[in-house]
């Protein structure tokens, strides 16, 4: 199977390079070739810490360039590699910046997926695209949310991301959407990097409290899309491809095990990171103005995904143990 993966430079996209590198992962048979784009190549830091990670095994570090907003160039390249899956792990992720640049959101989080689905329609392959648990927030929830609720975004980013995952079912192309939330790993900039300088350099740090959720380790997403990829190989083996051939097609949720604040996360962060000198205080959310009100409660209800491919998913602390382990 050939399968093209978009933002490859990003924290999952590098994640997936790791295990790609692997002799055989979850199923997926020897002869399956990953081709990674970007719209740009990967920085000596990411390119570094994957040959750390690697230990040893060979890894893809090279990036096709590849503008996902060009439908023609998609297009091209998937004729060209006759690609049979697409994971696009590509999105404008900028919560806060989303608000005052909506029209360059809306293109990279609902018109490029779009592109995506119309490429994949076209050539009866499957597409994976990643979304967000800031599809919700509206409602007041206290129960983790189900991939048939209503969305009810808070902001711009939320909203453009609920766009691409309409725009995808619109297409009907064959398609995995995973809802993930709170996402780090030892790449690029995120909460779990920020909060090991911060605790670091700072005699005492406010974190919100009043917003729930479940950390998420790219390394364990990277997992369930390798997974979902395996499982749709198998399903099409020996059959032509067609647009209704895959039974697993549909909205799926995947975060790690268990429920946190942004405050029990960094109290866990510099816990195990032994960085015990900071003073780390909860705060409310009105503490640090924002232009957009980020979801008080949005975990993910997990079930069917582990229902339908089988997933042992990690607790969130077992995987933040995993991950500092790379970068401490």
């Amino acid at each position: 199977m050939r399968i093209l993966v978009t933002g490859a430079n990003g924290q999952l996209g590098n994640e997936m390079r790791l295990l790609a590198a692997a002799p055989s992962f979850a199923g997926l048979t020897g002869g399956s070739r990953f081709i990674f784009t970007d719209v740009t190549d990967a920085s000596e830091e990411s390119v570094a810490m994957l040959q750390k990670l690697a230990a040893g095994a060979s890894v893809d570090t090279s990036t096709r360039r590849l503008d996902i907003t060009d439908l023609d160039a998609i297009r091209a390249l998937v004729r060209e590699e006759h690609i049979d899956a697409i994971v696009n792990c590509a999105a404008f992720t900028n919560v806060d910046a989303a608000e005052e640049r909506a029209e360059l959101a809306e293109l990279l989080n609902a018109k490029a997926p779009e592109n995506l689905a119309v490429a994949m329609k076209e050539a009866g392959g499957l597409l994976v695209h990643i979304s967000t648990d800031y599809v919700f927030g509206g409602d007041p929830y206290n129960t983790p949310c189900r991939e048939e609720q209503t969305g009810t975004p808070t902001g711009v980013y939320g909203l453009t991301k609920l766009h691409g995952e309409q725009a995808i079912a619109r297409v009907g192309c064959k398609h995995v959407i995973l809802r993930t939330a709170w996402l780090y790993s030892e790449f690029g900039k995120n909460f779990v990097r920020t909060m090991l300088r911060l605790t670091a350099e700072k005699p005492q740090l406010k974190v919100v409290f009043d917003q729930a959720g479940t950390p998420t380790y790219a390394g364990d997403l990277a997992v369930a899309i390798f997974t979902v990829l395996a499982d749709y190989q198998q399903t099409i083996s020996g059959s032509s491809p067609d647009s209704e051939a895959y039974p697993h097609a549909g909205i799926y949720h995947y975060s790690n095990e268990g429920v946190c604040s942004w405050f029990d996360f960094t109290k866990m962060i510099a816990a195990f990171s032994g960085q015990t000198a900071c003073d780390i205080q909860p705060c409310h959310s009105d503490e640090f103005p924002s232009p957009v009100r980020r979801p008080a409660y949005s975990v993910l209800d997990k079930t069917k995904v582990k229902a339908t491919f089988g997933l042992a998913i990690p607790y969130w602390t077992d995987s933040l143990r995993k991950c500092l382990g790379a970068l401490v």
